[in-house]
């Protein structure tokens, strides 16, 4: 992984926490780790991808070595997005978090736009089985000093079902100490909702990767040969070429305007959407608020209250709010009186 990643593991993981995570915030918005935007740490593939990708740009050296199963997907990150969602939004509301999450099966499906009857049980569980299964191996030089490390997506995973063939009731997931920390770091960038809506794995790399570099600014590029590596492709350059056109005509990449020109120059520029300044965000309430909320809500469940107030202001359009604690008091004594 990048350097920035390992560093932020090397400054700990924080206070002890609980042992695990209750995912039950409403409306996260989706959140992705900013290392496996940069790197091509997942597989572009629809069929197993049993092959090993070794991948060095800039310094950065790393090996994903698949399971018999296959190399993780880059669909299969669709848990890993919505594991840092529900986090970062828990860390942005003041509440503790854990690397052990136990998640709704349907929140989760529903999230990520999955189907939820079927095959759901069967292709959640490969994804499990691909992520915890797929190991990454990197170099990190400091000095005359080089560190070896090797990781996996995910340390481990459980699904529960009423009965064999039944419906999934909960599933839980223990994220590896990589990627927690980088939630810890909040070393994270929000995704466009309609990134779940994305069906070709190359259109949803080509957004990571114009989330990642280009962000705000007014134009970024990059050459064909190092989008290519960067993408983690390893089709023909002919057979990548047309597949990025195709990518490009069918205009499906959220908030970002692509183009190729003739000397195999990707330029990426923003949408007008992109470009218009930030929109206020709220920070954790006061833990005095908390308590009077919980005096006020005695017997209910006060933080998905809150995430129901946030997911409201949201909605609403995100307005400036000069006192947001007394803005959720306020809420909350409406709700309570309406329910």
């Amino acid at each position: 992984m990048a350097s920035s990643l390992l560093s932020a593991g090397a400054r700990g993981l924080g206070p002890v926490q609980a042992d695990f995570f209750s995912c039950d915030i409403f409306d996260a918005l989706p959140k992705d780790d900013l290392a496996s935007m940069e790197h091509p740490l997942f597989s572009l593939a629809t069929r197993p991808d049993l092959s090993i990708l070794s991948y060095r740009h800039n310094g950065v050296e790393i090996e994903v070595t698949p399971s018999v199963k296959g190399r993780a997907t880059i669909h299969d990150k669709d848990i890993l997005i919505y594991c840092t969602s529900q986090l970062m939004a828990a860390l942005n509301a003041g509440r503790s978090v854990a690397r052990t999450l136990h998640l709704r099966a349907h929140d989760l499906l529903t999230a990520t736009n999955r189907e939820t009857s079927g095959d759901a049980y069967r292709r959640l569980r490969e994804t499990f089985e691909r992520l915890a299964g797929t190991r990454i191996t990197t170099n990190l030089v400091q000095g005359d000093v080089e560190v070896t490390r090797g990781f996996g997506l995910i340390e481990d995973w459980e699904i529960v079902r009423k009965t064999r063939g039944g419906r999934m009731i909960q599933v839980r997931v223990t994220l590896s100490e990589w990627l927690y920390a980088a939630i810890m770091a909040k070393s994270v960038l929000t995704l466009s909702r309609e990134y779940f809506g994305l069906r070709r794995p190359l259109e949803r790399r080509l957004y990571e990767l114009a989330r990642k570099h280009c962000g705000r600014q007014p134009e970024w590029h990059i050459s064909l040969e190092v989008l290519q590596k960067k993408a983690g492709s390893n089709s023909p350059r002919r057979v990548f070429r047309a597949m990025l056109r195709d990518v490009i005509e069918a205009g499906h990449i959220p908030d970002y305007s692509l183009t190729l020109d003739d000397n195999d120059l990707l330029r990426v520029t923003p949408q007008a959407a992109v470009l218009e300044p930030m929109q206020p965000s709220l920070g954790p309430l006061a833990e005095a608020t908390l308590e009077r909320a919980r005096m006020l809500a005695s017997g209910w469940d006060i933080y998905a209250l809150e995430a129901e107030w946030r997911g409201m202001w949201q909605r609403s359009g995100r307005p400036k709010l000069r006192a947001p604690d007394k803005a959720f008091l306020g809420w909350l004594a409406k709700r309570l009186a309406g329910a």
